[in-house]
């Protein structure tokens, strides 16, 4: 289990969608729209599942960014 994270489009830094998902559920899931009140910028993003990732809390996957293909 991990963040979903996607990236503020105005610092391109990975920000947590808020949701909670492990990788291959969230793969597995239909592709949808969202939107979240960006920790970084404040403003509120739009942003779709193919666009998002699930971020594992370990420290070889801080970076890491495995995208949901659509």
């Amino acid at each position: 289990m991990g963040a979903v994270m996607i990236k503020c489009p105005d610092t391109g830094r990975d920000i947590p969608t808020g949701m909670i998902a492990d990788r291959e559920s969230f793969k597995a899931t239909p592709v949808f729209f969202a939107r979240v009140l960006c920790p970084l910028c404040g403003k509120q993003h739009e942003w779709f599942a193919q666009q998002a990732w699930v971020a594992v809390d370990s420290p070889t996957a801080t970076r890491s960014r495995h995208a949901v293909a659509a």
